[in-house]
């Protein structure tokens, strides 16, 4: 997974945003799981960037929200 930055985020439209949203939360669920059976992932910093991108996200379309509100 590419690290996402909030210039990357901005230039995607409200479909794709909410495609990659939803893929990141598929992602960090299976994360957990792996978690919780006991494997460890190869980077154990990957919930907090995944955790982090989703973050990004909802903050960029609240953003866009609170601007469309004006």
């Amino acid at each position: 997974m590419a690290r996402l930055t909030a210039k990357d985020i901005r230039q995607l439209n409200p479909a794709e945003r909410k495609k990659r949203l939803d893929e990141l939360y598929d992602e960090l669920s299976s994360i957990r799981v792996e978690s919780a059976t006991g494997g460890g992932t190869e980077n154990p910093y990957k919930i907090r960037n995944v955790k982090r991108a989703i973050a990004r996200i909802l903050t960029i379309q609240r953003e866009e929200e609170l601007e469309e509100a004006k």
